[in-house]
């Protein structure tokens, strides 16, 4: 039995998933929209939102967070504590949106775009 198993696989070992979903993070905090696929989209908007929930504590063991989940990103560091996290101050929760495109050519899967509201 597969008690408290989380979270989708999408067909890869963990490693490469894992590396897929900071990838993602990291595309949505820097473009503040991304086209992917439904189930991508689903599993990465909890880490996205706990990223900026993180930004308005502001502190440093926030940031070292932060850090620690996106390594190589100075950049998108800076404008997630400087723009991103100051824009939803009055906000509990609910930073993201998913919007439903369509269909990808070739394999027929729903393509989304998840946004910051």
């Amino acid at each position: 039995m597969a008690h408290k198993i989380d979270g989708r696989k999408l067909g890869r070992k963990t490693g490469p998933r894992l590396a897929l979903f900071k990838s993602l993070t990291v595309a949505v905090l820097r473009y503040e929209q991304v086209k992917t696929t439904e189930a991508r989209a689903k599993e990465i908007r909890g880490r996205v939102e706990r990223m900026i929930t993180l930004a308005k504590d502001g502190s440093l063991s926030a940031r070292r967070r932060v850090v620690a989940e996106m390594p190589d990103e100075p950049l998108v560091i800076d404008k997630l504590f400087k723009e991103i996290a100051p824009k939803y101050a009055d906000r509990t929760s609910g930073y993201t949106r998913i919007v439903r495109i369509g269909q990808r050519n070739g394999d027929a899967a729903p393509i989304v775009q998840i946004e910051l509201v």
